[in-house]
């Protein structure tokens, strides 16, 4: 049976800190976000055997990087259209002995395409050509 010291030192591990207890927020209190987090998350289903087929990242985490670059300023990139949920070693280890992720999210919707992700895009690639075409004539 799983106990949540199990838990914790999976966390320890994969985060390199020991100030953890059943009710740290991985988020906020570890400074676990981005792809730090995905990859926890991705480690910890496979270490305790968890079906992730329900979680949606958005909710937990927000994305790596400063910002969104200029197409943030624009639209919302996912994580900061919904109410962020944390997420603790005391609800890992309830998912581990279910053996899946069981929230229960909020009714929400994303738009089909993520434009600030387009519009940062589309923002490099005028750079570039704009670089290219500056070094060509020069």
């Amino acid at each position: 049976m799983l106990e949540i010291t199990d838990i914790i030192n999976f966390l320890e591990k994969h985060i390199g800190l020991d100030e953890i207890n059943e009710d740290s927020d991985i988020e906020k209190d570890l400074s676990c976000y981005g792809d730090d987090f995905d990859e926890l998350m991705e480690a910890y289903a496979a270490e305790f055997h968890v079906d992730m087929s329900q979680y949606l990242w958005y909710f937990h985490t927000r994305e790596e990087g400063a910002g969104n670059g200029l197409g943030g300023f624009f639209f919302k990139p996912p994580n900061e259209r919904v109410s962020r949920i944390a997420v603790t070693p005391k609800m890992l280890l309830n998912f581990a002995e279910t053996g899946r992720w069981q929230i229960q999210y909020p009714e929400h919707e994303l738009p089909k395409r993520r434009y600030d992700l387009l519009i940062n895009n589309i923002l490099f690639i005028i750079f570039l050509a704009s670089a290219l075409i500056y070094w060509w004539l020069k």
